[in-house]
């Protein structure tokens, strides 16, 4: 190995440690109880969960504490205390817990619009019962879409080829500045080197939500979509203010777009005058002040070879 090859890895192992030093106070091991069930002994279970505010709110998996009774968090410092649910989201695998005795330190919610394929992400969580545990690797893939547990699909994910385990749901994913950039979620376990995380704009904004109402309001609209990129030349000659836009993969048959007109193929630019860069920006209009508002649509559609832009009305079902 050169000296180059050293620096790079010295360099590589600095940031690695610098990160997870700085995201390890704030990371909680979730343990779980839940009541028994047909005369079996009471259930335990754990994940990983981390402090977003300074004042106890915490982030972890739906699927973590989903049918808990009793929630407990501890912490690297050896602080342990009671959590209470503060809302769950089975659509997004997001639950939001407040921790009544924590840790001074919290993380700081980074954004996964300007994430890169190949960049460093760092996992930190408690997988198979061993606390506090670091790995690291890359972003592999964005857009993913995974099915949830309540049965949508979960959009916007971050593929990563960070070595994760049962226990690391619901920790976090962080950048090179221990930013968080996802919630870890889930793993395909005959696959090596695929890990997945929700983005963390999707779980910044449906932590919100869970916070003001205990849930999150939502409006249908029948399909699976996926960031693209936009013509170079179209946003230049159009002037438009995002890079980026939202392409309908399928359109569900019976659906509110199938019945409103909306087409595999479109590209997805614009919400009643706000720009769509990308899929949560669009889920937002569909849930909380928005549930079940007409949405007006402006859209990019193929004609006989050439993205001609069109303007759709579309009322979300419930």
């Amino acid at each position: 190995m050169g000296a180059r090859d050293e620096f790079i890895l010295d360099s590589y192992s600095a940031t690695v440690t610098q990160v997870a030093h700085t995201a390890s106070a704030a990371v909680a091991h979730i343990k779980v109880r839940k009541p028994a069930q047909r005369g079996n002994a009471v259930a335990h279970g754990s994940g990983s969960g981390f402090l977003f505010t300074p004042d106890g709110f915490t982030i972890t998996n739906a699927h973590v504490v989903e049918g808990a009774n009793e929630l407990r968090a501890a912490f690297a410092d050896g602080t342990e205390s009671v959590a209470r649910l503060v809302g769950i989201d089975a659509s997004t695998d997001i639950a939001v817990l407040r921790i009544e005795s924590h840790p001074s330190a919290f993380l700081p919610l980074g954004s996964s619009a300007a994430l890169q394929p190949g960049q460093l992400a760092v996992a930190v969580g408690n997988p198979l019962g061993f606390d506090f545990t670091v790995t690291a690797g890359i972003v592999s893939a964005l857009g993913r879409s995974l099915p949830s547990r309540g049965g949508r699909m979960i959009e916007d994910v971050i593929q990563t080829d960070v070595a994760l385990n049962p226990g690391n749901s619901g920790g976090p994913l962080l950048d090179s500045a221990a930013r968080v950039i996802g919630v870890n979620t889930a793993v395909i376990p005959s696959a090596q080197g695929l890990s997945f995380a929700v983005a963390i704009d999707t779980a910044r904004w449906v932590a919100g939500e869970l916070m003001r109402h205990g849930t999150v309001r939502r409006g249908k609209l029948g399909v699976q979509c996926a960031a693209v990129a936009l013509p170079r030349r179209w946003v230049r000659e159009n002037e438009w203010p995002a890079a980026t836009g939202v392409r309908v993969v399928e359109v569900a048959t019976g659906s509110a777009a199938a019945r409103d007109g909306l087409r595999s193929g479109d590209i997805l630019i614009g919400c009643d005058g706000v720009p769509l860069a990308q899929l949560s920006d669009l889920l937002k209009r569909l849930a909380g002040e928005g549930y079940g508002k007409p949405l007006l649509l402006k859209l990019l559609r193929p004609v006989a070879g050439t993205l001609t832009p069109f303007y759709l009305t579309v009322t979300p079902g419930g």
